[in-house]
């Protein structure tokens, strides 16, 4: 158990390390243009940033099976599905967005001709896919929101080390209408709650000794059910 909670944290961790990558590392080119949307996604810097972002997610979703076991109860179970289930949701996405929008871009920039900005909004308006990708996004916010009301009912973490977590998540789809300031402040948003929480299930770790049970801390199987 220890050992599992250890990589839960490390896990978290580098899942906020990974979300703040995806907007730091994403070019910003005028993506309304064709030179400025060949430019972002021909870029390798397009695959590497949506990559950090995919990896980020399953990262986190695993992270949440350590805070599972850490503080028990039904939200932190139901944190943990909804989690699963919102990353499943928009992955398929975030890869047509990464793998296919750079293999148009590369074939374009090679001298290829066609409607480079109508096959781009073809690929990301596709009514199935952007309504995967919507719902996905609104999963994962309440994903986050339970795994934050979860950590302040439970008495094991600190009461606030799982708020900007759930902050985090449930902006993710609001962010994508901002500027590129914000969407990477959001990420460091992001970064700072997984970080936070990464933390506090570190020290509950450590802490969850007879000593620290006697000294006052509330035993595991009390957290259960909150």
């Amino acid at each position: 158990m220890t050992r599992s909670n250890k990589l839960g944290a490390a896990a978290l961790a580098t899942a906020g390390v990974l979300f703040l990558l995806y907007p730091a590392v994403r070019p910003w080119h005028d993506e309304s243009t064709v030179d400025g949307a060949v430019a972002s996604m021909g870029s390798g810097a397009w695959v590497a940033s949506h990559a950090f972002a995919m990896v980020g997610f399953v990262l986190a979703a695993l992270g949440l099976l350590a805070l599972r076991d850490v503080i028990g109860g039904r939200l932190a179970s139901a944190a943990v599905v909804t989690s699963w289930v919102g990353a499943g949701l928009v992955l398929p996405y975030y890869g047509a967005e990464d793998f296919g929008l750079h293999a148009l871009a590369r074939r374009y920039s090679a001298g290829e001709r066609f409607d480079f900005l109508a096959a781009v909004d073809a690929i990301r308006n596709q009514p199935v896919a952007i309504t995967m990708f919507g719902v996905g996004l609104l999963v994962l916010a309440a994903g986050g929101v339970l795994a934050a009301l979860a950590v302040r009912r439970s008495g094991t973490l600190p009461r606030s080390s799982g708020l900007l977590f759930g902050l985090g998540l449930a902006l993710f789809l609001p962010q994508f209408f901002t500027p590129a300031p914000v969407r990477i402040a959001h990420g460091a948003l992001l970064a700072a709650g997984c970080v936070w929480l990464a933390a506090g299930l570190w020290r509950a770790r450590q802490s969850s000794s007879p000593s620290a049970t006697f000294a006052g801390a509330r035993p595991r199987a009390s957290s259960r059910g909150a």
